[in-house]
């Protein structure tokens, strides 16, 4: 299959053709305003589908919005008549549509003549009316208010808000282009003579940068974000894309002693602590237990023996544990617990405890096994 997609070098187009050509599609015209215009005949008389999401948003003049949006698809639409190619297309408008503004107008001519285009010209269409967008590869000051605020907070720039409460409704780009995949597949999700994509996410412009703030505090904090929210999920992939290209990596505080290191790398309120421990050779950690907290290791490097008694009892329970084999270790509650390298090189465990650490209260009471 032979693909057009207009457009192509814009926040829409990327995410579309890397996509395209990660599933297998390897003839995709891409054509942008740099590209030759003799190129745009030569794709139209050839393309099996027309992904049309060139258009013009942030144009010099009020005119230019009718020229780049209305125009430009009569250019588009003119030039697959002439070679009577009736591959289907897929036009991206705008919610604005439906306002009485320059650019919604220019968005509903489009919309017009490609519904009169596949009507007379028996020819499938599929019209998006699409929200705002965010996500990777998105254009701060030109694509999305979210595209700024990612920028401007991940490099400690102000940005301004004049009405937190405002409302938007975002889609993420990973949706979009799911559903514009289905689209080529003939299965797009219809609303009368529209196609949609389903997910959006309605959120106020205040919590947008408060959510944000919270992704660039979240390395000092050792958080993580509330992955079951979809729309935080996404917003911080989105954050993660921004970061300046020196700053992929922070550090973490190791607590050092004779005996090894301890770091802790994940603290949350929910899901508890992620931490990792360093052991020396002949070294002996833990010798306590707890009421509540519990813990499971997982050694990923060296060798040693996890060992367990029940306070009531003498009985002595040992797992030994190794990198050459990946077991998790429960550490359960009433149990005191040890764990000590009984290797010649360092051991490196992988520790979770179901809370994070508080020193007003630690549960954690010393008692040899």
């Amino acid at each position: 299959m032979k693909i057009l997609v207009t457009g192509a070098k814009g926040f829409l187009g990327k995410n579309l053709v890397v996509s395209l050509r990660a599933l297998g599609y390897d003839e995709i015209y891409e054509y942008d305003v740099d590209t030759k215009e003799s190129l745009l005949d030569k794709f139209c008389s050839e393309c099996d589908f027309v992904y049309h999401l060139a258009g013009v948003n942030r144009p010099e003049k009020d005119s230019d919005f009718m020229e780049g949006n209305f125009g430009f698809t009569s250019t588009v639409l003119d030039s697959l008549k002439k070679h009577n190619n009736k591959a289907p297309i897929l036009i991206t408008s705008s919610i604005q549509a439906t306002r009485d503004n320059a650019y919604g107008r220019s968005k509903k001519a489009g919309e017009d003549l490609i519904f009169d285009y596949g009507r007379n010209n028996n020819v499938k269409t599929y019209v998006y009316r699409l929200n705002n967008l965010f996500g990777k590869w998105s254009k701060p000051n030109y694509n999305t208010v979210v595209a700024t605020f990612c920028h401007n907070i991940a490099r400690n720039i102000d940005i301004r808000i004049d009405n937190p409460d405002a409302e938007l409704t975002l889609s993420y780009i990973d949706d979009v282009i799911n559903e514009f995949l289905n689209a080529i597949k003939g299965s797009p999700t219809k609303n009368g003579e529209f196609c949609e994509v389903l997910d959006a996410h309605k959120v106020k412009l205040g919590e947008i940068a408060n959510l944000i703030y919270g992704f660039r505090n979240s390395r000092q904090i050792l958080s993580v974000p509330n992955m079951s929210n979809e729309f935080e999920k996404k917003l911080y992939s989105t954050y993660l894309s921004f970061l300046p290209k020196n700053e992929f990596v922070y550090d973490l505080k190791m607590n050092v002693d004779n005996r090894g290191s301890f770091t802790e790398v994940i603290r949350t309120p929910d899901r508890g602590q992620v931490s990792i421990n360093i052991s020396k050779p002949g070294i002996t950690k833990g010798n306590h237990w707890h009421h509540t907290k519990n813990e499971k290791f997982l050694v990923v490097s060296g060798s040693g023996v996890i060992r367990f008694r029940d306070p009531f009892e003498e009985e002595i329970i040992e797992y030994f544990v190794s990198g050459e084999k990946l077991q998790v270790v429960d550490i359960p509650t009433g149990y005191t617990h040890s764990i000590v390298n009984n290797g010649e090189t360092d051991m490196v465990t992988l520790m979770w405890v179901n809370e994070c650490f508080n020193p007003e209260k630690p549960d954690t009471f010393y008692l040899e096994v």
